[in-house]
């Protein structure tokens, strides 16, 4: 007599995965976070990937600064671990309002296939998806785009990408695969990424990995998060995970757009991303570092109006005005 499905994998009851293949995934999630209600700022959902039903949030101002004669463009990608988020959850949201707001700019948060139904790279194709969607935006502006896109009032030569822990990690291979010039893209143009403690892997561990566990994160959750997204048999030396693994794409050679990089000082992922920082600086590119001492993973998307999330905005703004046109 065979045995009932049992849970070899739990991600904080969010998402199980049973011994069967079943996969379980909670509608009925306790964020214990209060929704912000920012009435200075327009949000709109629509539909960008019709083949996998993928939608993205849309954010703009209500009001344009004078100092800006049109809106710059964020993208903003969702962490999770490729294994959970979505642009509605009050957190993403949250943070969406945030950017929107700070930076006086149009924010565009679009979701993603998870893991492990899909596992990677569909998260990096979805990503090049929604940038693609932005691209048909902008080749219709005149003639049958969305409202927001298609009045005169953004600059798809301005456009940043934001990447939050697996969105960070999604963002580096943007940079990677639309290279400095974003020409692929025409007539949107990529100035530069920004990626919030982007989730990195590798088979050895870091002192940081080994350190202390977070209030909301540890290794077990992390080594979790690769099980379920990395393709079947791979490891976390695959090139998704790690940027600097055998079989990596060598980036000497590789031209990028301007990369900002922030985490926390007291973030299971600092070393990798410092490595990475320092890295991709000892090869040339236009790389900024920074840490956020005390801090711990999500201390920006899970509260976007803190003083550090303010700090954040200031460092974002300064990045977007010196790579700007």
């Amino acid at each position: 007599m065979s045995s009932l499905p049992h849970i070899v994998e739990d991600c904080m009851g969010v998402l199980q995965l049973f011994s069967d293949g079943t996969i379980f995934r909670s509608k009925t999630i306790d964020f214990n976070l209060p929704v912000n209600n920012n009435t200075s700022i327009l949000f709109s959902d629509c539909l960008f990937d019709k083949t996998h039903n993928l939608h993205l949030r849309l954010y703009k101002p209500m009001l344009i600064s004078p100092s800006n004669n049109k809106l710059p463009i964020l993208f903003f990608i969702h962490g999770g671990g490729f294994c959970v988020g979505s642009r509605l959850w009050p957190n993403c949201h949250n943070c969406c309002l945030r950017l929107a707001s700070g930076l006086n700019a149009l924010v565009v948060a679009p979701d993603y296939r998870l893991a492990p139904e899909h596992r990677l790279p569909a998260a990096m194709e979805d990503g090049i998806s929604a940038m693609q969607w932005l691209q048909a935006q902008a080749l219709r502006s005149e003639n049958g785009g969305h409202a927001w896109l298609s009045n005169g009032e953004v600059d798809f030569e301005q456009v940043f990408v934001l990447g939050d822990s697996s969105g960070g990690n999604i963002a580096h291979h943007l940079a990677v695969r639309l290279g400095a010039g974003s020409s692929g893209l025409a007539p949107v143009r990529v100035r530069g990424y920004i990626l919030l403690a982007p989730f990195f892997g590798g088979l050895a561990r870091t002192k940081s990995e080994e350190g202390p566990s977070e209030h909301l994160l540890n290794l077990e959750i992390l080594d979790r998060f690769w099980r379920l997204s990395m393709p079947v048999g791979e490891s976390r030396e695959h090139p998704l995970a790690n940027p600097f693994g055998p079989a990596s794409l060598n980036l000497e050679p590789v031209a990028l757009d301007p990369i900002l990089v922030l985490v926390g000082s007291d973030e299971l992922l600092k070393d990798r991303v410092e490595d990475y920082a320092k890295r991709l600086e000892e090869m040339g590119k236009k790389i900024q570092y920074l840490e956020f001492e005390g801090k711990q993973h999500g201390f920006f998307t899970d509260d976007p109006f803190s003083e550090s999330a303010n700090d954040v905005i200031e460092l974002i703004k300064k990045f977007m005005l010196e790579n700007s046109a």
